[in-house]
């Protein structure tokens, strides 16, 4: 199924008085978190590097191998019971070959990522490790309905996965005391609909915030699509949301799993017809579900 560009973007509620158009509101914290918190330029470089056709193992291994704690980072990972791989593998070169290079790709951004959700408190009862987490069982949850569904993006699926959430990172960043109120309101029943109540408080959304940060941090074109209608993807044309489908199925199952912090997803309900569209039905749901917590632990080396 194609992945296209998109032909929808996500509708807001009215802005509230003072704050600004939401386009000119994400460009403006997109830009103040872009100093904060701009990806290392080892990854930067891996993720253009994987993204051109005519890139090589031997030129991945030649921008890795110049980071230590990265390379050290990959051969756990690989190692790790998420990969199942037989035998120790020692070297990295070995890891490229065997894993592929959007697989390393991904280790390596999980590595940038995870050191930017650190310490800071969101709400009562959720730390930005929290969220983290929940992005870490999000990327491997879609990794698995997209092994199960035998499309050939399962890479792609993780790492979309992974980034789904990274809009809280900029609301975080920009907007602390917005994202603890919004974030205090849907803890305590006080609204149920996430992203609405933070377009209410904060003008924007994490989805609209985190498809500019993706487009600027030139993740795949699906990867910004997932960044931004996770939580629509009836939001998007028919020819390219496949992997948005697949990771709103991972985001409630992991909400409804209490995998890390599961505030934005956690009164969602699963569309079992938008997801059979996709052929993702109720017994993969099921089945995936079941297999939740072993998934989430076998993934405990990328935090």
């Amino acid at each position: 199924m194609s992945t296209a560009t998109a032909t929808a973007t996500p509708t807001p509620s009215p802005t509230p008085a003072g704050k600004g158009e939401p386009k000119e509101l994400v460009a403006k914290m997109v830009k103040q978190v872009a100093t904060l918190a701009t990806l290392p330029e080892v990854t930067a470089n891996i993720i253009t590097t994987v993204e051109d056709p005519k890139s090589t193992a031997q030129a991945l291994h030649k921008i890795v191998a110049h980071d230590p704690a990265l390379v050290t980072r990959i051969l756990k990972v690989v190692n790790s019971a998420f990969y199942g791989l037989p035998g120790q593998i020692a070297s990295i070169e070995r890891a490229i070959v065997l894993l592929g290079l959007n697989a390393v790709k991904n280790i390596a951004v999980a590595a940038s990522l995870g050191q930017m959700f650190r310490g800071v408190q969101l709400c009562e009862g959720f730390t930005a490790k929290d969220l983290w987490q929940h992005c870490i069982a999000v990327a491997v949850t879609a990794r698995e309905l997209a092994k199960s569904l035998k499309i050939p993006v399962v890479d792609e699926a993780f790492l979309a996965g992974m980034i789904h959430d990274i809009g809280m990172l900029v609301a975080l960043q920009t907007a602390p005391d917005q994202l603890r109120t919004v974030c205090e309101r849907v803890r305590t029943g006080a609204a149920t609909d996430f992203c609405a109540t933070e377009r209410e408080i904060m003008g924007v959304d994490h989805q609209m915030l985190g498809r500019a940060l993706a487009e600027q941090w030139k993740f795949p074109n699906t990867c910004q699509l997932v960044a931004g209608f996770h939580h629509q993807p009836e939001g998007l044309s028919e020819n390219n949301h496949i992997l948005v489908w697949v990771v709103n199925a991972a985001d409630v199952l992991c909400a409804q799993g209490q995998k890390g912090f599961n505030l934005t997803a956690l009164h969602q309900k699963l569309d079992e017809k938008g997801l059979a569209y996709v052929k993702i039905d109720t017994a993969l749901i099921e089945r995936t579900r079941n297999n939740l917590d072993e998934l989430v632990k076998n993934a405990s080396p990328l935090l």
